[in-house]
C-alpha cells in the first residue's frame, strides 16, 4: 500500500470563522479581534488559494470543492476530519464532535470525485456513532502508516477507543493507542487530534513524544515507528503549537516528494530538523496564519488525501 499520494481534496471556505462549537477541546483556536467576519473569511480564502497554487505549481493534483452558504460550516476548510479515501475504492465517513461540522459531509463531493475519474466502490459510514456521543474524526484522530498497516491514535473526546479498534479491524490496521497531553494555562489537557503532534511520511516520522506522558506508551509508539523503518524527527511542544506536527508528505511531478506545512511550522523548525527532513523531502510552506489562528488547524488538516483508483 502506498504511503504517499499525488492527489488531494480541498474545500474552499465561504464562511470561515472561529467555530464556537469546537473550542471546548481545541485549545489552539483564538479570536482575531478587530476583524469583521467577512474580512476573516477573505483572508482565509487568500491563504487557501495561495496554498492550492503552490501545490499545483509542483504537480500535485488538487480537487477544489467550494463550500456552500446553505450550511453553517465554519470549519469546512478541514475536510480530512470527515472523509478518507482509500486505494481499494473505499470511502470512509466519520462521526464528528461538533454538530455544525456534521454538515460538512456532502454527498455531492463524492459525485465530483467520480466526475474527475476517481473510482468509488464502497462507502463505509461510521456516522451513526454520533447518536451515542462517540466520535472518531478521520485522519485528524488517525495517523495512518499505510505501508505498514499501522494506525496511531491519541485518545480524546474526538477519538473513541472502541470505534478506533473497529476501524482497525475493518481495514486490517494494527492499532497503536496512547494518550497525548499539552499544557493549557498551566493545566495538562488531552490533545484534541493525533495529527497535531505527529505525521508519518514514507521514510520519516515527525512526532512530539514528550506529549505522551506514560513512559510505556511513549516507548511503544517510538518502537513501532523505528521498527517500521522511519527516521524519527522529534519536535517540542512549543513547535507543536506552531503546527510543526500538522504536516503531510505528498508527491509532485516525477514523484518528487514534498512535505506541506505552514510558514509558522517551517519557521519553528531548527536547522538539524530541517536537515533531517530534507534528506527525504523538500519543504513546501505557505502562510496560513488566519486559518491556524481561528481554526486551530493547519496544512495537514486542509488536505484530504485521495488514494482512490482512477479509471
Amino acid at each position: 500500500m502506498k504511503q504517499v499520494t499525488n492527489s488531494v481534496l480541498m474545500v474552499r471556505p465561504v464562511a470561515f470563522r472561529m467555530n464556537e462549537q469546537t473550542t471546548f477541546n481545541n485549545y489552539f483556536q483564538k479570536e482575531l479581534s478587530g476583524m469583521l467576519p467577512a474580512a476573516i473569511n477573505a483572508k482565509a480564502q487568500q491563504e487557501f488559494d495561495a496554498l492550492v497554487n503552490q501545490l499545483e505549481s509542483v504537480g500535485i493534483d488538487v480537487v477544489v470543492v467550494e463550500d456552500t452558504l446553505e450550511t453553517d460550516t465554519p470549519d469546512s476548510v478541514f475536510p480530512n476530519n470527515w472523509i478518507s479515501l482509500h486505494d481499494n475504492g473505499d470511502v470512509v465517513l466519520y462521526p464528528m464532535f461538533a454538530e455544525n461540522r456534521r454538515a460538512e459531509r456532502r454527498e455531492d463531493i463524492l459525485d465530483i470525485l467520480e466526475e474527475k475519474g476517481f473510482l468509488i466502490d464502497n462507502v463505509i459510514d461510521f456516522t451513526s456513532a454520533e447518536e451515542d456521543g462517540v466520535f472518531l474524526e478521520g485522519t485528524g484522530s488517525l495517523v495512518l502508516d499505510r505501508a505498514n498497516s499501522i494506525a496511531y491514535c491519541a485518545l480524546s473526546p474526538r477519538a473513541d477507543e472502541e470505534l478506533f479498534i473497529e476501524f482497525c479491524e475493518d481495514f486490517d490496521y494494527a492499532p497503536v493507542i496512547f494518550e497525548a497531553f499539552h499544557t493549557v494555562d498551566g493545566v495538562k489537557e488531552l490533545l484534541y487530534h493525533t495529527n497535531v503532534m505527529m505525521s508519518i511520511g514514507e521514510h520519516f516520522a515527525i512526532i512530539c513524544s514528550d506529549m505522551i506522558a506514560d513512559k510505556k506508551e511513549r516507548k511503544m509508539v517510538l518502537d513501532n515507528l523505528r521498527e517500521s523503518g522511519k527516521e524519527l524527527i522529534l519536535i517540542s511542544e512549543k513547535q507543536v503549537a506552531h503546527f510543526a506536527g500538522n504536516v503531510l508528505e505528498l508527491s509532485g511531478t516525477n514523484d518528487k516528494r514534498y512535505v506541506v506545512m505552514s510558514t509558522a511550522a517551517a519557521e519553528s523548525l531548527n536547522t538539524a530538523q530541517k536537515v533531517q527532513l530534507e534528506k527525504h523531502v523538500s519543504i513546501l510552506s505557505a502562510n496560513l496564519q488566519t486559518i491556524e489562528t481561528c481554526g486551530g488547524g493547519s496544512a495537514r488538516c486542509m488536505l484530504a488525501e485521495i488514494f482512490l483508483p482512477k479509471d
